[in-house]
């Protein structure tokens, strides 16, 4: 069932981006914030990496799109920034997601301990917290479609 729903908003973030432009999911038409689609994309990108690879199995994986000089690069688009990069890098972090569950249990627990607890997740603990993470950058999807060409529902 959690996977279910994680799909599922997966799913409708690939929904609000689909049918524009590389102009329009790279637009941020909700000033002052610097969010576009293109921007969720990238960052949603980089916490399936972070969460799944990184925090469940230990990997040391750098950053796509962010930086110690730009620790939010992955909202920072430029002309040279392509849907058909990003939707590709976003889809192959999503297919290391799934094969990272493979074989592992809900309660089965991470192997990189939370940097300020010690503590270390469960596997039902991430897939709750991604769920939720897509769920509310979902909303903000929502409201920059409806912006950019009135586009509203799931």
């Amino acid at each position: 069932m959690l996977e279910g729903w994680l799909d599922y908003h997966r799913t409708t973030l690939a929904m609000k981006c689909a049918g524009l432009s590389d102009e329009q999911l790279r637009s941020t038409p909700l000033a002052p914030s610097e969010l576009s689609l293109m921007g969720l994309v990238r960052h949603m990108t980089e916490v399936e990496r972070n969460w799944f690879q990184e925090v469940a199995l230990g990997a040391e994986r750098a950053p796509l799109y962010f930086s110690d000089a730009d620790r939010d690069g992955d909202f920072h688009t430029t002309e040279a920034d392509t849907w058909g990069t990003a939707e590709a890098a976003w889809l192959e972090e999503i297919a290391r997601s799934r094969t990272s569950l493979a074989g592992l249990g809900l309660d089965d627990l991470c192997v990189r301990p939370d940097r300020v607890t010690g503590g270390r997740f469960n596997v039902r603990w991430i897939l709750n917290h991604m769920i939720e993470e897509y769920a509310r950058h979902n909303g903000h999807a929502d409201l920059l479609r409806e912006h950019i060409d009135g586009a509203t529902g799931e």
